[in-house]
């Protein structure tokens, strides 16, 4: 198994370093022109973490990346080659003697919610679904604060009685059991990435909504008792490492305590609706921001309005407001002061010994984190660059670095690591590739990378494992995926309503690959065909032009990936020239 997972990881590296930029660029993706460095990871050379500087944020944030894919889906749905089955959630995979054929579950009501709120769960109907492959990428279990706990790695520490979520609460791993229903292998169930940053949303759309503050290096850490976490523990050094710690302390939370200074120049959140600039594409507003004159909008509202936040003139007074917002007198000042105290007379010696000043000048050594990232060092408790701000840190759920084992086209497996025919997995449910292709940690950056390189993956080996012809069952859908304009053998007429509401819509796959696409799939389309057909599972072989020694394209399927130049002979008679 860790073979296996090493592959994937190899793969994944080959494709980040490869044509991963290519490939983005060439459908409009862009990356914010500044290098920055997160997650530096352990404190040697040796350890995890990121060894050098990267691009890490993306122009236009999320929406940005999902555009020019959502573009091309919505292009074939105004066009009929796909429709969308919102509503319907997913209760059992269907399996006929040992293949995946289909999916089946229930419909629920409709809902008006804004993106991300709770909807109803109210079932109006039944559906069933009918087809050569499934894929899924259902996401992670950050929504679901009882299964975090139930995952909870021993090495973490204790889990968390208290949580805030990074993410809605659909994202609640409620695909796992239907995938273990059918057999599929969970593997390093233990393994996921939650922030320390967390802060309650001042406006929550979903339940416990937190978000993350993306910090600079320059605030002072503390645990709920006022100790200051020791090195490499510092803000955006160690995300594992700072939970662990936390973990070990027996509290949920911690405490970062910084100036005006410090907040207006380093403070980042989290979320394309908290960084207008990005995500609009709009350079004036970014360059505004990077000079901060002015604390950035969104986080002078947290500052101004949320509940983790405690703002003073003087230190008494913070502190103060720290142990009243707990409830508790676990800080005292006399300690607090003397620990600050000592971090400040390092600013003026230019040969200090504090780790987290070193950082501090280390960082601004970067002409990108000097300009847009990193304060000047100066004492915290200078008036001049008051007023003094502590922030109450929780835990927020968000990432599962664990999942369903697959192969490197993304096939998965049972539990006697035999593949599912029919069965593929992409994304959080797959571990970002193969079941967990990070290992224990992760480099950040790497996590949508993975999701964009399993999809990728898994749609092209769904798409050459799909046979057409003989079978003759109805009509082929398209679909834009990761990798281009495919067609698929799912069919219209395996789709059944039982029940009252929308008449449940057909999912469909990819086909046609893009050029210098691996022979992923099965070995042989012609044997897969025949025992598809035998075993009544709906499709059609594919006849096209025969690789050597495999006969006429007339009498044999072909067991090559068909490319944009083969003839395809349609099951309905239609033109495949007018779909290509």
């Amino acid at each position: 198994m860790g073979t296996r997972l090493r592959r994937g990881a190899e793969a994944y590296v080959a494709f980040a370093a490869g044509e991963k930029r290519s490939w983005l660029r060439a459908m409009g993706h862009r990356v914010l022109p500044l290098v920055g460095w997160a997650e530096r990871g352990g404190d040697d050379a040796a350890r995890h973490g990121n060894s050098v500087p990267r691009f890490h944020l993306t122009w236009g944030t999320g929406p940005g990346v999902v555009a020019p894919f959502e573009r091309r889906v919505r292009e074939h749905e105004a066009n009929g080659r796909i429709r969308f089955a919102w509503r319907h959630k997913v209760e059992r995979v269907v399996l006929t003697n040992g293949v995946v054929t289909g999916l089946s579950g229930k419909i629920l009501e409709a809902s008006g919610m804004p993106r991300g709120a709770e909807t109803s769960r109210k079932a109006i109907g039944e559906f069933e679904f009918s087809g050569q492959a499934v894929v899924v990428a259902s996401g992670g279990i950050g929504g679901n604060h009882e299964m975090v706990r139930k995952n909870w790695p021993e090495r973490l520490g204790k889990p968390p009685t208290s949580m805030i979520s990074g993410v809605p609460m659909h994202v609640d791993g409620s695909m796992v059991a239907v995938l273990e229903a059918a057999g599929c292998k969970l593997i390093n169930r233990d393994r996921m990435w939650h922030y320390t940053e967390g802060i309650r949303d001042w406006v929550p759309v979903w339940k416990d909504h937190g978000i993350r503050i993306l910090p600079g290096p320059s605030s002072m850490w503390f645990d709920a008792t006022g100790k200051r976490f020791a090195a490499p523990n510092f803000p955006g050094n160690d995300t594992l490492g700072t939970l662990e710690a936390i973990g070990k302390t027996g509290y949920d939370y911690s405490w970062f305590v910084l100036n005006q200074t410090i907040i207006k120049k380093e403070f980042a959140l989290s979320g394309s609706e908290q960084n207008l600039d990005y995500t609009g594409k709009n350079w004036k507003l970014m360059v505004s921001r990077m000079l901060r004159r002015e604390t950035p909008g969104p986080v002078a509202d947290f500052q101004k309005h949320g509940e983790d936040f405690v703002v003073a003139d003087d230190l008494q007074t913070l502190v103060a407001g720290m142990n009243r917002l707990v409830k508790s007198d676990l800080i005292h000042l006399e300690a607090l002061e003397r620990q600050i105290l000592a971090r400040d007379r390092e600013i003026a010696n230019d040969f200090g010994k504090d780790a987290q000043v070193m950082l501090i000048r280390n960082a601004r050594r970067s002409r990108s984190d000097r300009l847009a990232r990193v304060a000047t060092p100066h004492r915290i408790l200078d008036p001049k660059h008051g007023p003094l701000i502590a922030v109450k840190l929780n835990i927020l759920t968000r990432k599962t670095l664990g999942g369903f084992q697959c192969d490197l086209s993304g096939r998965m497996f049972d539990t006697d690591e035999q593949i599912i025919p029919g069965l593929y997995a992409a994304g959080e449910i797959a571990g970002f590739g193969g079941g967990g292709m990070h290992g224990y940690r992760a480099l950040e950056g790497t996590f949508l990378g993975g999701c964009l390189f399993s999809g990728r993956v898994a749609g092209r080996a769904a798409a050459a494992a799909i046979v057409y012809g003989a079978g003759g069952h109805g009509r082929r859908e398209e679909i834009a995926c990761s990798s281009g304009l495919y067609r698929s053998g799912w069919r219209g007429s395996g789709c059944r309503d039982r029940g009252s509401g929308p008449r449940p819509l057909c999912a469909a796959l990819q086909t046609q690959p893009a050029r210098r696409v691996r022979k992923f799939g099965r070995p042989s389309l012609v044997e897969q065909g025949k025992s598809d057909i035998d075993a009544g599972r709906p499709g059609c072989e594919y006849f096209g032009k025969s690789p050597k020694g495999t006969g006429s394209a007339a009498g044999k399927a072909s067991s090559s990936v068909p490319n944009r130049r083969a003839k395809h002979r349609r099951c309905d008679g239609a033109d495949p020239a007018a779909e290509t």
